[in-house]
Formats: structure tokens, sequence, C-alpha cells
């Protein structure tokens, strides 16, 4: 049952991310609007997709060959990645202060990061 849990919450973290950096692929200005980014031009265009989507998507590949292949190496890689991006946050935090928009986002990271270690906690996978 715990590892029937475990492959699920990684499998809906994978799942979550992979569409999502399909998405900043496919629908840069839709998705810097929904994340407060104000691409300017191709260029910046090229970055969301590039930078966000790509992130996205790497983060969603990681969780999934952690589920898939067994090894916590990917999931670690994913837990690093959504890491950072919240070490960023709490940057802002501090250097910004902070605004109820940046809250949410952050505690969401740190679930996905709580998925994430409990997976690699349960489903027994190999270093």
């Amino acid at each position: 049952m715990v590892t029937l849990l475990s492959k699920t919450l990684v499998g809906l973290v994978a799942l979550f991310f992979v569409v999502w950096g399909v998405r900043f692929y496919f629908t840069p200005d839709a998705m810097a609007q929904a994340f407060s980014v104000v691409p300017t031009g191709i260029a910046g265009l090229a970055t969301v997709r590039g930078d966000l989507g790509g992130a996205f998507l790497a983060t969603g590949v990681f969780a999934a060959l952690g589920v898939w292949k067994g090894a916590a190496h990917w999931l670690w890689s994913a837990i690093i990645v959504i890491g950072a991006i919240a070490v960023g946050r709490i940057v802002g935090f501090v250097v910004d202060g902070t605004d109820p928009m940046t809250i949410m986002p952050f505690v969401v990271e740190l679930v996905f990061i709580a998925m994430l270690w409990f997976g690699v906690r349960r489903l027994g996978v190999s270093a």
C-alpha cells in the first residue's frame, strides 16, 4: 500500500511538471502571464520556453525516471531542481519581502519536495 502511494505521489509530481513544461513550450505567453513574468519580444518568449519550460520538463522527466527505473538519483535530481527554485524564493523573501502571490508557489514547492522525498524513502529505490 505504501509503495502504491509513493508511486502515485511521485507520478503526480512527474505528470504536473511534464504537463506544465510542455505548456511553457507551446503557450509561453499564457504561462508567462500565469507566473507573473513579462517576456520582451522573441528573446523573452525563448527564455520562457527554454528556461522555465526546460526546468519544468526536466524535473518531470527526472521524477518519472525515478519511479520507472527505481533509481533514487533521478528523484534526488528533481528534488535538487525544485529545492534550488525554493531557495531562490527565500532569497526573494529576504531581499524583496513577501506577497500573497509568492507564498503559495513556495508552499507548493515544499510539498513537491516532500512528495519526492517520500518516494525516495518509501520506494526502496537504489542510490
